[in-house]
């Protein structure tokens, strides 16, 4: 087989199985749910595995040159999104869609952008991204190095961002006890049913 071809060949199924991995771990759709996009859990979003823990962590927040912790958000409603700042595509929209869920629930709820691309999101990135995405102030935007990223990664069931293929767009509402409740694809992702999600956890 010609290299070029099983290059592609390779790359393809990279793409394959970041697809099914991330539907496998967020749901693939809401097959059972009603018209208005709750289903019969009285969520929107797909329950996550009652065992699934926020995987604590220490990473630099680019936004406000501090560094946070998963564990000083316990006892609040905490939303997860994983992202990286020269996105042109799924990014910036997951981002909108975030941004209305919060305008709609009417009061900000933490934020954390997590980097999936390390290297690529340096704060001159950070920044502008989140100035034009007009989250500055309402996020914080975690890096850090790859093997500081990789645990929280794996604790989501994120890919990164690689080379010939895009990360897992993915976004997960962290209850107040640590546990991972509900996870949207941004395939998925409209504001209406975050912010549901959000309320009915009484964020």
């Amino acid at each position: 087989m010609h290299p070029r071809i099983r290059l592609a060949l390779v790359v393809a199924g990279t793409c394959l199985i970041a697809v099914l991995a991330g539907a496998a771990v967020f749901g693939g759709g809401r097959g059972t749910s009603t018209g208005s996009g709750v289903s019969p859990t009285g969520f929107a979003g797909a329950l996550k595995p009652p065992k699934a823990r926020a995987p604590d962590f220490r990473l630099h927040d680019d936004a406000t040159n501090a560094t946070v912790a998963m564990r000083q958000f316990r006892g609040r409603t905490v939303i997860v999104t994983f992202m990286y700042s020269t996105c042109q595509d799924t990014c910036p929209l997951t981002a909108q869609q975030i941004r209305g869920a919060l305008d709609a629930l009417g009061h900000d709820v933490p934020l954390l952008i997590v980097s999936v691309d390390p290297k690529g999101d340096t704060p001159f990135h950070v920044k502008r991204f989140l100035v034009k995405e007009q989250l500055a102030g309402r996020a914080s935007y975690l890096t850090g190095t790859r093997a500081q990223l990789e645990p929280v990664w794996k604790g989501y069931g994120i890919q990164p961002q690689g080379k010939g293929f895009e990360h897992t767009s993915a976004s997960v509402i962290v209850d107040g006890s640590g546990r991972q409740r509900i996870g949207f694809l941004s395939s998925q992702l409209v504001p209406e049913d975050l912010t549901h999600d959000l309320r009915a956890l009484g964020a």
